[in-house]
C-alpha cells in the first residue's frame, strides 16, 4: 500500500531524484504484491510481511538505494555495494536512472530480497547486527570529515546518541532547518556534547 508521505517525500526532493525515486518506487510495486510503505529515520521504506525489504533516499546531488538483507543476497551481477562502501546504500551514488543496473537485474534482487526478507529465511539478529544498520547520511560524514574532534567524538559515541543526532538531521522538515541542525550538530560534537546535553543541564538547574 503507498503511503502519501513518500509522495510528499518525492515531491520535495531535487529534480533530477523525481524520476529515480518513481522508478525505484514503481520497481518494488510490481516486483512484490503486498508490499507496505513507511518513513523510517527521515526516508522511504518498503515493508514485506511485517520486515524492511529495501530503502531508499535523496540527497543533493544524489538518491541512494538499500536492501535491508543485501549481505544475504547472492548478487551475481556484482551490482551491490557491501563491502567497502563509499556511500550510502548498496548500488552506490545514483545522479540519474543511467546509473541503476537494468530493469530486469534489479526486479530479480527486489525479489529475491522478499524472500530472504521472510521472518523463517533470515538469520536471528543480534545487538551488533542492529546497530550496523545505522545509516550515517552523506552530508553529516562530508562534515565530520572536515572536523577531526567532531569525528571522533561521534565514532566514540554509543549506537543511541549516535542515533539520536542522525534522526535530529534527517527528520527535519526542510533543507534549511536541515542544515542548521547539521552545522549545531558538528559544532556539539566538536565540544563533547551528546544530542540532548541541553535537556539534561535544565533538569539539573531546576533541581538545584
Amino acid at each position: 500500500m503507498k503511503d502519501i508521505r513518500i509522495d510528499n517525500y518525492i515531491s520535495k526532493a531535487e529534480e533530477f531524484a523525481k524520476p529515480i525515486l518513481d522508478h525505484l518506487r514503481s520497481l518494488v510495486h510490481e516486483v512484490v504484491s503486498g508490499v507496505d510503505e513507511d518513513i523510517k529515520w527521515g526516508f522511504p521504506h518498503f515493508l514485506y510481511n511485517g520486515n524492511i525489504l529495501c530503502s531508499m533516499a535523496a540527497f543533493k546531488k544524489h538518491c541512494a538505494f538499500t536492501f535491508w538483507n543485501g549481505k544475504y543476497l547472492k548478487d551475481v551481477h556484482k551490482i551491490l555495494e557491501i563491502e567497502n562502501k563509499t556511500s550510502m546504500g548498496d548500488l552506490g551514488k545514483i545522479t540519474s536512472l543511467a546509473d541503476l543496473p537494468g530493469d530486469k537485474i534489479l526486479k530479480r534482487y527486489i525479489k529475491e530480497a522478499s524472500v530472504i526478507d521472510k521472518p523463517k529465511k533470515v538469520a536471528p539478529v543480534k545487538k551488533t547486527d542492529i546497530e550496523k544498520k545505522l545509516i550515517i547520511p552523506d552530508i553529516l560524514m562530508d562534515e565530520l570529515n572536515n572536523n577531526v574532534k567532531a569525528k571522533e567524538t561521534f565514532s566514540n559515541f554509543s549506537y543511541s546518541n549516535k542515533k539520536d543526532y542522525v534522526e535530529w538531521i534527517t527528520e527535519a522538515k526542510t533543507y534549511a532547518t536541515q542544515q542548521k541542525r547539521l552545522l549545531t550538530a558538528v559544532q556539539w560534537l566538536s565540544e563533547g556534547k551528546d544530542r540532548n546535553w541541553k535537556y539534561r543541564k535544565i533538569t539539573k538547574t531546576k533541581k538545584l
